[in-house]
């Protein structure tokens, strides 16, 4: 019996890991099959996109976007319902969008006290915008697409929290008893609530194949993504608006959106549209009219100005502003300028250093003079300490200036040859000096040497403890003991008395 259960356990894990290796192997193949076909031409739309840190205007408004219900713009994200009950919040775009092909990229996240959330957040691409309604606080009927980020188990399977794509062509009812699940065309499960970093889904609609991956949002990797799932033979509307909503029930989430990209994607070799093929013949005449209004008032206040003040009626506009080769060649004479000023700089600090080398050798000769009599060690030392503080208080200061000014000013090359040159004068005049104090201390230290003064020999020390000293110790001690002995006998006898 132990046997049999062991072989089907052994059985079941053979199966399990089978399965596994089956579901990568699919995985592997989606990644490399969608990685040989050559990859799609991708430009940023501005337009249908939004992102920090200047998410919003002072005045709370999204620039080409529209929000309703009780989302809240910030600077950096958009709340689209705070963790209280029973909230609905959209945002939408204010233009609708026609491309062929496109990727959308949102971040997002999605947190809460409790160990379960409601009721989630959802991506639209409608033809309507959905500003209110009962599906994650969207209106329900849309024609058009919608990718559901479902928090809460409202069938009770323990399927949740998911990921799923809807579909509807503006007559079905959304199935809210079930989560959708009857009416999804693809889902994933994937737990995106209270991640340690946002949690990112990267949108792909290209050749009628829509593709949904997922970063979980457990490391900052922005390009870690898995695959969710994929619906093939999918046909959206050619026009529509983008969205993004959310809502709350009995429990409560905060549901913000940080960055919502649009991408326009064309086929390898497809050229992209002309600007002005992307904009309306009607926007265009509107653009239009308000630019020639704007410059009929640009040249009647300049007509005005110029009545106002005669004086500078005929002086150009022109010589008012600094052109290109004035601003060149000021910046020149001004570092020029720095430059000199720099050198005379160095000059002062080079006289200053001269001047106590001077002092500093006037001092040396004066003490070698005064004590020709002394070793030849304590010159020596006197000599090293010298020049130790010389060459530590003179030059290391200009050399930290002089490497300053190479840094700030490399096409001096004169300047710093001239600099270099001062320093090798002053250290071969150091060495002549050092040379001749040399010689000098050589040429009188033998003498000194051979009428060195001789010590005397210090006296002897007297002895600590004289010989009758130490007898009448010795006789005291003696005393001492044997009194203690006999004074300990005749307690002994006197204790003996009373036994």
């Amino acid at each position: 019996m132990a046997v049999s259960m062991g072989r089907r356990l052994a059985a079941d894990a053979c199966l399990f890991i089978l399965t596994l290796t089956f579901q990568h192997t699919n995985a592997d193949n989606i990644v490399a099959g969608a990685s040989t076909e050559e990859a799609p031409h991708r430009r940023f739309e501005y337009k249908y996109s939004f992102k920090g840190p200047h998410l919003s205007q002072t005045d709370g408004i999204i620039p080409f976007w529209v929000h309703s219900g009780n989302a809240i713009p910030s600077a950096d994200q958009v709340r689209i319902t705070p963790s209280l009950r029973s909230q609905k919040g959209s945002v939408w775009t204010k233009n609708t969008v026609n491309f062929d092909h496109w990727e959308a990229e949102v971040t997002f996240r999605v947190s809460g006290r409790g160990r379960m959330g409601a009721d989630g957040l959802a991506i639209w691409f409608t033809t309507a915008q959905g500003l209110d309604g009962p599906v994650y606080g969207a209106a329900d009927n849309w024609n058009g697409i919608g990718i559901f980020f479902d928090s809460f188990d409202n069938d009770g399977k323990k399927n949740n929290p998911a990921v799923l794509v809807v579909g509807n062509n503006g007559k079905l009812v959304y199935d809210h008893p079930n989560d959708g699940t009857t009416q999804a065309l693809g889902t994933c499960l994937r737990d995106f609530r209270n991640k340690p970093y946002p949690v990112r889904a990267k949108i792909t609609y290209y050749k009628k194949t829509l593709t949904v991956l997922i970063n979980n949002g457990f490391t900052p990797d922005k390009d870690d993504y898995e695959f969710c799932t994929k619906v093939d033979n999918m046909i959206i509307p050619q026009e529509g608006y983008f969205g993004i909503s959310a809502a709350t029930g009995g429990l409560a989430d905060d549901h913000d959106v940080l960055s919502f990209l649009m991408f326009r994607l064309t086929e390898p070799g497809q050229e992209l549209p002309p600007p002005e093929a992307e904009m309306p013949k009607e926007e265009q005449d509107k653009y239009q009219e308000e630019f020639e209004n704007f410059q009929q008032d640009l040249d009647k206040k300049k007509e005005d100005y110029q009545k106002e003040h005669p004086d500078v009626q005929r002086e150009p506009i022109e010589d008012m502003y600094e052109s290109v080769n004035d601003r060149e060649i000021r910046q020149v004479f001004e570092g020029q300028n720095q430059i000199h000023l720099e050198i005379k700089q160095l000059h002062r600090q080079l006289a200053m250093i001269l001047d106590e080398q001077r002092r500093y050798v006037s001092v040396v000769t004066d003490e070698i003079s005064k004590r020709q009599g002394e070793s030849l060690g304590q010159v020596g030392n006197i000599l090293d300490t010298v020049f130790f503080f010389l060459l530590r208080n003179s030059f290391h200061e200009s050399l930290k200036q002089i490497g300053a000014t190479q840094h700030q000013a490399n096409p001096v090359n004169m300047g710093t040859y001239e600099t270099v040159q001062h320093f090798n004068e002053i250290q071969e005049h150091l060495h002549v000096v050092k040379r001749n104090i040399e010689h000098l201390i050589t040429r009188n230290g033998s003498p000194s040497e051979k009428q060195g003064v001789k010590c005397p020999d210090p006296p002897p020390m007297p002895s600590c403890l004289g010989t009758i000293h130490f007898l009448v110790f010795v006789v005291i001690q003696s005393i001492l003991f044997f009194s203690y002995i006999m004074y300990k006998s005749q307690q002994e006898a006197a204790a003996k008395k009373f036994f």
